[in-house]
């Protein structure tokens, strides 16, 4: 399997994991413009619960974070299951800021054991 194709199914996983336990959840898939992402829709008492919870696209072979609104530390997560540190790119960030925290984040990476 080649490493975009190895990716896909990493985010796919790591997204099916995510919204296993949540009946709520919804996966939308786009494999066509490698577009995945978790939406949540439904009540909670009176309450509408409507909203993005991750989006990551694969963009020129890299795993873009595109939205995060959980507690998941994505990008921790992704290398966990096999996506190189250089190949996350948080796309939520400002372009300047995104480099800072790519390299932080190999640094880190490469100095656990």
């Amino acid at each position: 399997m080649d490493r975009v194709n190895q990716y896909r199914q990493i985010v796919r996983d790591f997204l099916q994991d995510f919204a296993a336990d949540d009946p709520e959840a919804q996966l939308i898939f786009d494999e066509q413009r490698d577009r995945y992402l978790v939406m949540h829709n439904g009540w909670r008492n009176d309450y509408r619960i409507y909203g993005c919870a991750m989006q990551l696209d694969l963009i020129e072979g890299k795993v873009w974070i595109q939205h995060n609104s959980t507690e998941i530390v994505i990008d921790r997560e992704l290398v966990g299951r096999g996506i190189a540190p250089q190949d996350i790119v948080l796309g939520f960030r400002a372009p300047k800021v995104r480099e800072r925290l790519a390299a932080a984040l190999q640094k880190n990476i490469g100095s656990k054991p």
